[in-house]
């Protein structure tokens, strides 16, 4: 059994590494709420877009733009989103194993990367795999201009014919409980039937000039929802991960303490028989 000082030492480090968890948990969670504002307040943003594009799509039948250009997919690029740091639980792991399954499951004849993350950069570093851009920055603070730019990558790319689709691989925030892995297609853009009642009898220069200037920009905030809904996801896995920490450390101080006590009443149980053994030696003289 361990000594008390060694009890007491370990009781110590434990409870600090507590307080540690607690403070990371209340930190993430604040950034958790602004998160998850940014992410609801695009919502109506990403509806207006989308009316706007089903409007053009019933006026033009789609097919005028490099950007809706469909075609048989062999070279195909994967959009990597992951996070900066670990203590997220399998936040990490759980994208980076769904990139390798769709890398590596023969649906495609070559799929490229694009990584977006330290811990997606560090991970193809390990193996050799040379992406063909990487955004280790991106995620300390999503921004639109970042967003811009890895968009202009992505449509330049495509439009140029370099690749012939581009997918994001990322996890969705569904709920602070529930983060769930999404493979997406970005480019080429979805083209999708106009509801009843959206069709904009009048565009002005012209229909087409609209869906130049909107499609960009309707890939432009794929690209930072996307971003958007990971770093929602990573804060809420890391403050989950974090209150799992302060419970499991409170846990183990409660085993410790009951075995320092255990301890603790042992040595005084010996301590007095060895008193009451050496009195009645006395006694007996």
């Amino acid at each position: 059994m361990p000594s008390q000082q060694d009890l007491r030492r370990r009781i110590r480090s434990v409870r600090s590494t507590q307080q540690l968890t607690r403070a990371m948990k209340m930190v993430y969670a604040a950034k958790l709420r602004r998160s998850q504002a940014a992410v609801l307040e695009a919502r109506p943003y990403a509806g207006a877009l989308d009316g706007v594009l089903r409007s053009l799509a019933a006026q033009l039948g789609g097919g005028r733009h490099p950007l809706l250009g469909e075609r048989e997919e062999h070279a195909v690029t994967l959009v990597v989103v992951a996070g900066d740091k670990g203590l997220c639980g399998a936040f990490n792991s759980n994208v980076l194993r769904e990139a390798e399954a769709v890398r590596n499951g023969g649906r495609w004849e070559s799929v490229e990367l694009v990584l977006v993350g330290r811990r997606a950069i560090d991970f193809y570093r390990r193996r050799a795999v040379a992406p063909v851009a990487a955004f280790p920055e991106l995620m300390k603070g999503v921004t639109v201009a970042g967003s811009h730019e890895v968009a202009k990558l992505l449509s330049g790319r495509f439009a140029r014919r370099e690749t012939d689709a581009v997918y994001l691989v990322y996890n969705r925030f569904r709920s602070i409980m529930r983060q769930e892995v999404t493979l997406e297609r970005l480019l080429p853009v979805e083209r999708r039937a106009a509801t009843a009642g959206a069709g904009v009898r009048t565009l002005e220069p012209s229909p087409q000039a609209v869906l130049a200037a909107i499609l960009p920009r309707y890939v432009e905030f794929q690209v930072l929802r996307s971003l958007l809904d990971s770093q929602a996801a990573e804060h809420a896995a890391r403050m989950t991960a974090m209150d799992s920490a302060s419970k499991n450390a409170a846990e183990m101080i409660d085993r410790l303490t009951l075995t320092y006590n255990r301890a603790r009443q042992a040595s005084i149980t010996k301590e007095l028989i060895e008193i009451v053994s050496g009195a009645q030696a006395l006694a007996e003289r």
